[in-house]
Order: C-alpha cells, then sequence, then structure tokens
C-alpha cells in the first residue's frame, strides 16, 4: 500500500496563514461607507404587522440602501437584502435609484415586508407604468395579518387550559 505524504505545519506558519486576509480590510471600508441623501425625493410608507418603514426614494443614484443608518446588507443579514431588491429587480431598475428607509416596531421580518412594500410604492409613485409588474407580484399589497389578541380566560388567543370532567 502506498504511503500518503503529508506536510507538516509549523505553529508559525498555521499563525501566518491564518493572519493574511486583505479581503476582509476591503469589506470593512464598503460597510461603512455612507451615502449622503440629498435633494428631491420620493416618499412612502409601508407596513407589516407593528412595522413601519418610512422609504426615500432619491433618482439618479447607485442602488444604494440604507436602513437606519446602515447598509441593507448589514441590517437585514443572510437572505433579507434579497427579498427588499425584488421590487426593483421586477422592475429593471436595480442601480438607478438610492433609498434611504427608516424603520420601527415589530420584528425583523415584519420590517423586511414593510420595507419591501415602501420601495414598491415609491417605485409605482415615481413611474405608474410598472403597476402592472409589481402587481402581479404582490408587491403592492399590503399583508392585513396581524397577531390575534389574548381572550380572558384563556391561555393565549386560543389555547384552552386543559378541561377536566371530574
Amino acid at each position: 500500500m502506498p504511503e500518503k505524504k503529508v506536510k507538516e505545519i509549523k505553529p508559525k506558519e498555521a499563525v501566518e496563514i491564518l493572519t493574511e486576509e486583505p479581503v476582509e480590510e476591503e469589506k470593512d471600508w464598503a460597510k461603512n461607507e455612507t451615502v449622503e441623501f440629498s435633494g428631491k425625493y420620493i416618499k412612502a410608507v409601508g407596513r407589516r404587522k407593528k412595522a413601519t418603514a418610512q422609504v426615500r426614494l432619491y433618482e439618479n443614484g447607485k442602488g444604494v440602501i440604507m436602513v437606519n443608518g446602515q447598509r441593507a446588507s448589514v441590517y437585514f443579514p443572510g437572505d433579507g437584502f434579497n427579498v427588499i431588491t425584488q421590487p426593483l429587480k421586477v422592475t429593471g431598475r436595480n442601480r438607478d435609484f438610492n433609498f434611504s428607509v427608516l424603520v420601527s416596531g415589530g420584528g425583523k421580518n415584519g420590517q423586511l415586508e414593510a420595507v419591501r412594500l415602501g420601495i414598491s410604492r415609491t417605485i409605482f409613485a415615481l413611474d405608474p407604468n410598472t403597476k402592472e409588474a409589481l402587481k402581479v407580484n404582490n408587491f403592492l399589497t399590503r399583508d392585513p395579518r396581524q397577531v390575534e389578541r389574548k381572550k380572558p380566560g384563556l391561555r393565549k388567543a386560543r389555547k384552552a387550559p386543559q378541561w377536566s370532567k371530574r
């Protein structure tokens, strides 16, 4: 049976390999970079559950979306940024506008959908020809579902205490 050659890594070499990460430094400055939002804008409000998003669309932008002073990809990590940009992709306006968003209330998922509705409404206000594309994907429809209130005598909205016959 042939012997496998294994290269031994000295502790000093292992430290050097782990510390060399110039790519991370490039990402840090991109995350902290802020964009000046000035001039005319179109505003709209998006809501979902208890979340409210105030969205401002600035024309002639570079496709930057700032949420509460942070980049959208930082504020909504993971797949959240893709959800927000869905209306832009559907209308073919990925890099045309800058967005400034103030969002409050609710949880992250409610805020995410509130921002998406606000962005959709600003795009529609700017260009009414996009209504059909946005309407087909339900981006202009507010989701009316709310948390059901707790009723007296029950543990939650509908959960009752265990019933005993005797």
